[in-house]
């Protein structure tokens, strides 16, 4: 009886697991890009190892049987017309109809997208097996660095999807264009990470780099928002600058369109662009020819149309006179005697919030403008338990990453930032988000965190520090590599031939 039991609770779990996973094949979208990285492990009664018990794990969903056929079986018939397209444009059909009709005779072109669409259902399967499983499958030899912990919002999605990241994802970059403005971008200064993943790209020392665009999953235009805007820019001018930025990159992609078949099969939806500077968004949110672009972004507001299905947030940092790195004598716990820090210049409402409120108030909460003299900023950081993070101008801060290398719990006080790697890792197991209203409030919900709560926040904080460290060359499950996850996540949420 409780063998029947034990299998009939099984059966329901997987059930439901499926039905979460269909729902995401059939609409092509999610509540943030795969619906298992948000859920928590599934713990499951172990059931009698019988045959049909293991079928069933293995049996794939009747969307995967369309998308992914199984090893042995015909590959799929190129279809012979368009499919219908809820909430297409005329163009959109337009351009698809186009496509069609150039590869309906062409073999090669179809079964190549073929190929890559029927390894991508199989990474699907693979991610979902191994949250169902708690376990992964990988091909590497010997296991390395496993991720698994609370910082993650399911360790075994995440894990099983690296692996099938580094087994199928691959990079084409455009060769059109000279620097500065584009292949090249700024290696120091506020928005300096731009130029930092440019000139990685370009260097094609990943084994993400193809030279064959015929075997990429994703293409990268690799211009820079924050070049265009040091080259438009001129104090005193009336120029519209955003407008200018806009008019480049669409200009750029009709060139690439015109040129190279890949831009239209997807309309841009597995092409990537990567931009620090505050003025990206305004400069590519309302323009048609790059709405199916993935913009990887600093400036991750959603109230200025950044959309974290298809979108992927980038952290910000200020490379000064070398790249950031973990503090490498981190202050104990124990030892941290200030509640919270922070030091900034006074711009923006947030800010200004900020300081209104708190600046010179309470010796617990320490607030500058200007650092005293023989007052270091790294020192102060690492001997806060709370590091505040308030947005300036726009959300981003550099103060987020800076805080993690200093082994300090960041405090985010922002409205509409969707925080880096946050369909990965769970920021509330190492940090504390604070809407802006609640500023007043700060010193409260600070100090009412129970110490235990804050020693496993400070704990996580630790763990999560190599996730944000930039290596060079790049190094595995660092913040490059995790950005090329975040990237590999969106097209792993799009499938072309649902276009």
């Amino acid at each position: 009886m409780r063998g029947d039991l034990s299998a009939i609770l099984f059966l329901l779990v997987l059930l439901f697991s499926v039905a979460i996973f269909n729902s995401y094949n059939g609409s092509g979208t999610s509540s943030s890009v795969l619906p298992f990285f948000r859920l928590s492990p599934v713990t499951m009664p172990a059931p009698a190892p019988t045959d049909s018990a293991s079928a069933t794990m293995s049996a794939p969903t009747p969307a995967d049987s369309a998308a992914a056929p199984m090893p042995g079986s015909a590959p799929a018939p190129v279809p012979e017309s368009v499919p219908e397209m809820p909430n297409a444009t005329p163009s959109t059909v337009s351009n698809a109809s186009a496509i069609t009709e150039k590869t309906r005779g062409s073999v090669v072109e179809m079964s190549r997208l073929e190929q890559l669409e029927e390894g991508l259902a199989r990474s699907r399967a693979a991610i979902r097996r191994a949250v169902l499983g708690r376990n992964y499958t990988s091909d590497r030899k010997g296991r390395g660095f496993v991720p698994r912990g609370s910082i993650y919002h399911n360790s075994y999605a995440f894990h099983q999807s690296y692996i099938e990241m580094e087994k199928r994802l691959k990079i084409w970059i455009y060769r059109e264009g000279e620097p500065p403005i584009f292949h090249d971008g700024s290696s120091m200064g506020l928005y300096s990470i731009e130029g930092q993943f440019i000139q990685e790209m370009d260097k094609k020392r990943l084994r993400f780099i193809t030279n064959d665009p015929e075997q990429a999953l994703i293409y990268f235009l690799p211009f820079s928002v924050e070049r265009m805007v040091r080259f438009f820019y001129k104090k005193g001018s009336t120029v519209n600058v955003v407008k200018l930025i806009s008019v480049v990159i669409s200009d750029y992609v009709q060139v690439v369109a015109n040129k190279y078949p890949y831009w239209n099969i997807s309309n841009g939806a597995d092409h990537f662009m990567v931009a620090c500077h505050d003025w990206a968004p305004k400069a590519t949110v309302k323009e048609e020819a790059v709405r199916s672009l993935i913009r990887v972004m600093c400036n991750a507001n959603t109230s200025e149309g950044f959309n974290p299905k298809k979108d992927a947030p980038l952290p910000e940092f200020n490379f000064l006179f070398r790249l950031p790195t973990v503090v490498r004598v981190p202050t104990p716990p124990s030892s941290k005697k200030m509640l919270a820090f922070f030091a900034g210049g006074n711009h923006g409402s947030v800010r200004n919030f900020l300081f209104q409120q708190w600046e010179g108030k309470d010796s617990q909460i320490q607030i500058f403008q200007h650092l005293p003299r023989r007052k270091g900023y790294t020192q102060h950081m690492m001997n806060a338990k709370y590091c505040l993070c308030p947005s300036g101008y726009e959300v981003a801060s550099p103060r987020l990453t800076e805080s993690i290398l200093a082994g300090c719990v960041p405090v985010p006080i922002s409205d509409g930032y969707v925080l880096p790697f946050s369909d990965v890792l769970d920021w509330s197991q190492f940090s504390v988000s604070i809407p802006v209203r609640k500023i007043p409030k700060l010193k409260e919900i600070l100090i009412n965190i129970p110490e235990h709560s804050y020693l496993k926040l400070q704990a996580n904080v630790m763990k999560v520090q190599q996730h944000f460290v930039i290596n060079d060359p790049p190094k595995r499950f660092d913040v490059v590599h995790m950005l090329f996850h975040s990237i590999w996540l969106r097209r792993l949420n799009v499938r072309l031939f649902d276009l």
